[in-house]
């Protein structure tokens, strides 16, 4: 049996195999020859101080023969004659919802109104060069929804939602290199993405599941109170007692249909702000407290939390080495996101700041009923676009400036393709998000020297943080209240934050469509 032992080293030692078995085998007290090989089980670095330290947990095997064993996928069925369950958006929430339910002997059907992800490079190209908008295929709607193609992000503080360990195993089953079980942090990268969600659909459809693309839901039909099916936007009926409804957080259409039909739905609380953008360089200076990172290190990623007056300000989707990119989802609006390829290698680096809202703060929308949070967001979204000039040009301010209340003579060239334009941001944003985000840049600068500096570049708005909508549902069995057979799943629907918590709360929905089928 190997022998399990944890270690700091340097990253150096850490990277280089030679090196960390002779490591290994100081602190084993054994001869490096003896030792036949070092498997790394957990990896952080540490940089709280000057020395850069990596915490390594490696399975050490000494005159035994190390096998390597991937995760691999389940045995699944083939479902296509038995009892369908609808599968509404193609994101995480609904990609693995999809799996378990194959897994569980019933046969998904998913309605993803977006193309699927080699079409949806396309209409990606259209928003950067042309400006042109496609409200059903964009940085947020198609196959994979919006993780896709912002950065395939895996960390999570959700461990009590559910099994990590096994989503993340089942990506790697799919083709997401086994780092990802190893890593503090996590990550796939936008370019490797695309290739991992098409072999989940493929697996999909070859166990008999059904995956239609272009198939917007325009409405669901109920009858007695219950879930009897769908209708598409060619007016297309697929019927069906049981639905999870995994639209995502950016859906409109969505709640704006559930509100029409009374379908019980409430404003939930969300966070908006800013994508500020460094130089990547600068972020390692900071973290790793050096002028140049050693080739041992990946490009340094920073997290940070401040409370100004009550309110929590703090960093989101923190992009080491990566790009800002537009995502808007209607034209008549701009939204700004972040991601990074896998070897997280531009040469800047960017991060959501985002400001902690409150049901009170959207009072002046309560015309809008459980819409009043989306209204508020909307509203946000569309001046932007307004001052952007009416394109995805997206407002922008050096970041110096930006605390300083100072509009910016000039913008740098900064990552986001559509271009910038120079704008007082305090044009952008309520007044009380305004100076929180003022106040909160220069804690920052308290928590990292140097970051408040005008090579930086602030984008406005980043708006799509969390859903602004809650669907109901009951604890127990994740049903709606009042509709039979809809399942409220995901981000969309207010019980997830990101690719995991996404990906379990699917498999939960899942689950309980299962038992419910089972026990009628």
């Amino acid at each position: 049996m190997p022998q399990e032992i944890q270690l700091q080293v340097k990253p150096k030692v850490a990277a280089t195999e030679w090196l960390l078995k002779k490591e290994v085998a100081y602190k084993l007290k054994v001869s490096s020859d003896d030792i036949s090989h070092v498997e790394i089980l957990k990896r952080s670095i540490d940089a709280r101080q000057k020395a850069i330290k990596i915490n390594l947990k490696v399975a050490v095997f000494i005159h035994e023969e190390f096998k390597e064993q991937l995760p691999q996928l389940p045995i699944y069925p083939n479902v296509s004659a038995n009892e369908e369950v609808l599968v509404v958006g193609a994101g995480p929430a609904g990609l693995f919802a999809a799996l378990k339910l194959i897994e569980k002997g019933l046969k998904p059907i998913v309605l993803e109104r977006g193309k699927d992800v080699r079409a949806r490079r396309r209409d990606l190209a259209a928003i950067n060069k042309l400006h042109i908008v496609d409200e059903d295929s964009n940085y947020c709607f198609g196959e994979g929804g919006a993780g896709t193609y912002s950065d395939g992000k895996l960390y999570t503080r959700s461990k009590k939602r559910g099994d990590v360990n096994a989503i993340l195993e089942l990506l790697v089953a799919f083709g997401a290199t086994k780092n990802i079980l190893i890593d503090a942090h996590p990550h796939i990268g936008t370019n490797k993405l695309p290739k991992i969600i098409a072999a989940m659909r493929e697996t999909i459809i070859a166990h008999g599941g059904e995956v239609l693309f272009e198939s917007r839901v325009t409405d669901i039909r109920i009858k007695n109170n219950a879930v009897v099916g769908v209708t598409l936007q060619n007016n297309t009926k697929i019927d069906a007692n049981k639905m999870i409804l995994a639209t995502g957080h950016s859906a409109r259409d969505i709640f704006e249909l559930l509100h029409q039909k009374e379908i019980l739905i409430e404003a939930k609380p969300f966070a908006l702000g800013v994508r500020v953008e460094h130089p990547q360089s600068l972020i390692d200076s900071i973290q790793y407290k050096c002028d140049i990172r050693s080739e041992y290190l990946p490009p340094a990623p920073y997290s940070i939390v401040k409370q100004i007056k009550n309110r929590g300000v703090y960093s989101f989707c923190m992009c080491p080495g990566g790009i800002i990119a537009p995502c808007a989802t209607s034209p008549g609006e701009v939204v700004t996101n972040g991601w990074s390829p896998s070897k997280r290698d531009q040469p800047t680096s960017n991060s959501g700041i985002a400001v902690e809202l409150r049901i009170e703060d959207f009072k002046e929308y309560q015309k809008f009923g459980p819409l009043a949070a989306m209204e508020f967001q909307k509203n946000i979204e569309q001046k932007a676009w307004r001052l952007g000039g009416e394109t995805q040009k997206v407002p922008a301010q050096r970041l110096t400036d930006f605390t300083r209340g100072k509009l910016s003579n000039d913008i740098p060239k900064t990552s986001y393709q559509p271009g910038t334009t120079s704008t007082e941001l305090a044009e952008v944003f309520p007044n009380f998000i305004y100076k929180t985000l003022q106040d909160g840049f220069k804690q920052f600068d308290k928590s990292m020297r140097g970051y408040l500096t005008n090579e930086a570049v602030v984008h406005a708005p980043e708006s799509r943080t969390s859903s602004p909508v809650r669907i109901p549902r009951n604890a127990d069995t994740l049903e709606h209240p009042q509709i039979k057979g809809l399942y409220p799943c995901g981000e969309g629907a207010g019980y997830a934050g990101g690719i995991i918590s996404a990906a379990i709360d699917g498999e939960k929905c899942a689950e309980q469509c299962k038992i419910s089928i089972s026990n009628s």
